[in-house]
């Protein structure tokens, strides 16, 4: 026991400094510590340095989080405020009505129904259905995708007045909101922007006219094996359109619709091309008809004196330019003797215009340059961007034109003898022929056509021609005696007194084909209405054209619409 004390007393008063290895147990003491797994080891404490960097780092990131929050709710906290707001309300399209068309009666030719496939916005009606598919045209619908969800809000005019006067029709559609709710609900409604309607317009036409117009060409297509035809009564003072129609034509409404792929198709195959307006984009050689514009151009330019006779024996022959021991031949279609300006506009004299047109012997001619320049007075060769009436140029032949077109080749005097009689390489459209002819009625001034009553008030556009009141005279009454006593006599009726002009243009190289024309105006002796009519590709040996068509409707009009003949 005493031993035992005596230790304790030893040990516990001991004074020397225990070493950290007589406690810890670690590699030094323990070699079977797997070192290389950490084990064994001492722990270190750590360093303050290290608690600075991730403390910097921390704060750097409240930092950026409190700037963005600045900048979401104060910065732009209004502006996310309103877009909040719009991602409640949803915008709906109110589709606007397309404006009415109505004619110069005010006789409805199209109003809008409802639409029971999409009753969100009328559909089209087209009234009146045989001759007004040109004159009025057709409209593309609004579209939608597959969702139905619309992509196209607008009506889209196509063709005719629904395109010319698109601008007008088409309105302008308006927008109704509503609010939605957090599940879907409409909280409230209202329109921000109520539709403004399409404007009705009124058209010059009268539907009356237009009917029976496209009547009778069609039936003389069909009864003489005429492909197409066209046309087109114009006022002479206003210059707006009384009736205008093509054939054939298609349907607006099937059009319009566009669900009939049959009928489209059909039209679309058609060799006769219904979708061409050839009353405004039909190009045409003119034949005879040009042969008034050339001789008030003879008249203007000194080349020949109304009195002055010319003998035509039926043909002229000139020097042949590619066999010296060969003539080239002009032929007239008869031979009629003597003939002045006026006998020679009622007969159609071709010998008497090749003269004043080329020059022959001892008369002088125009030449191809001055024919170019007076056609080009009266509207021909020429197109208007403003005008969707007058869009087409057409052609008027000259050297220029014609070393282009055939790699270079002169031009030489025969080359403006067919010219002069409306042969060769000149193509007009019946809308320019009946502006011009109505130049002729009022005394020279050319008008800018239009298909809406009043379109023209005031004639702002009217340009007056240089012809003296005397020589128009005269191509008025060369044209009034053509009814009388020459290729016009058909016309001469007791309705109305005409004046008029007949032309015959053949086609193809064995001339096989040709086209039949007429023009004109009416009253003789008050002119108001310019006339054309083009009967399109009928067989050479067909005595009946045009001009039959400018019969049935005169009388016609003298027993249903009087009032134009007075």
């Amino acid at each position: 026991m005493r031993r035992f004390f005596s230790r304790r007393k030893v040990t516990g008063s001991a004074s020397r400094e225990v070493a950290p290895d007589e406690i810890f147990l670690d590699s030094s003491n323990l070699p079977n510590f797997d070192v290389y797994q950490f084990e064994g080891r001492l722990e270190r404490p750590i360093s303050l340095r290290a608690i600075t960097l991730v403390g910097i780092f921390f704060a750097l990131i409240f930092v950026l989080l409190a700037y963005q929050a600045w900048g979401l709710q104060v910065k732009k906290g209004e502006a996310y405020r309103i877009l909040s707001e719009r991602n409640s309300l949803r915008s709906t399209v109110i589709f606007a009505p397309r404006g009415l068309i109505q004619d110069r009666n005010e006789v409805q030719l199209v109003s809008n129904v409802a639409n029971q496939d999409h009753p969100e916005y009328p559909s089209r009606e087209y009234i009146k259905k045989d001759g007004f598919g040109h004159l009025l045209g057709y409209v593309e619908y609004p579209k939608q995708d597959a969702s139905g969800v619309y992509f196209r809000y607008d009506f889209t005019g196509k063709d005719g007045v629904e395109q010319f006067y698109n601008d007008l029709l088409a309105g302008k559609n308006g927008v109704k909101i509503a609010e939605h709710n957090a599940l879907g609900g409409v909280e409230s409604e209202s329109l921000i922007q109520f539709p403004q309607y399409g404007a009705t317009l009124t058209l010059s036409i009268d539907a009356r006219v237009q009917e029976a117009f496209y009547g009778f060409i069609k039936g003389l297509a069909s009864s003489n094996g005429f492909a197409s035809g066209a046309g087109i009564i114009m006022d002479s003072r206003t210059g707006e359109i009384l009736a205008m129609t093509s054939f054939p034509e298609f349907s607006s409404s099937i059009m319009s619709e566009g669900s009939d792929r049959a009928a489209i198709q059909k039209y679309i195959s058609d060799t006769r091309q219904p979708f061409l307006d050839r009353a405004v984009s039909g190009l045409y050689t003119p034949g005879s008809i040009v042969k008034p514009f050339l001789a008030l151009g003879a008249l203007k330019e000194g080349v020949i004196t109304p009195e002055k006779e010319i003998l035509s024996t039926g043909s002229i022959s000139i020097p042949n330019p590619y066999d010296s021991t060969k003539k080239s031949v002009f032929n007239d279609w008869r031979a009629h003797g003597w003939v002045d300006m006026r006998r020679a506009l009622a007969v159609s004299s071709d010998v008497y215009f090749y003269e004043i047109g080329g020059g022959f012997e001892n008369q002088i001619g125009l030449g191809i340059a001055r024919i170019k320049k007076y056609m080009q007075l009266f509207g021909f060769g020429a197109s208007d961007p403003k005008n969707a009436l007058l869009a087409v140029e057409g052609t008027l032949p000259d050297p220029a034109w014609k070393a282009k077109t055939f790699d270079g080749e002169v031009w030489r005097i025969g080359d403006t003898y067919n010219t002069s009689i409306g042969q060769y390489g000149m193509q007009v459209t019946p809308m320019q022929a009946v502006r011009a002819t109505a130049a002729l009625a009022n005394g020279g001034i050319l008008l800018e056509p239009t298909l809406l009553l009043n379109g023209n008030r005031g004639r702002n556009s009217a340009r007056a021609l240089d012809f003296s009141a005397d020589d128009m005279k005269v191509i008025q009454e060369g044209m009034r005696d053509a009814v009388l006593l020459g290729t016009a006599g058909n016309l001469n009726i007791p309705a109305v007194a005409i004046a008029a002009k007949t032309g015959t243009a053949e086609l193809g190289s064995k001339k096989q084909l040709v086209n039949s024309w007429v023009e004109g105006f009416f009253p003789y002796e008050n002119p108001r209405y310019a006339f054309v009519v083009i009967m399109e590709r009928g067989p050479y040996e067909n005595t009946v054209g045009a001009l039959y068509v400018m019969r049935q409707l005169f009388e016609w009009m003298s027993q249903h619409t009087p009032e134009y003949l007075q």
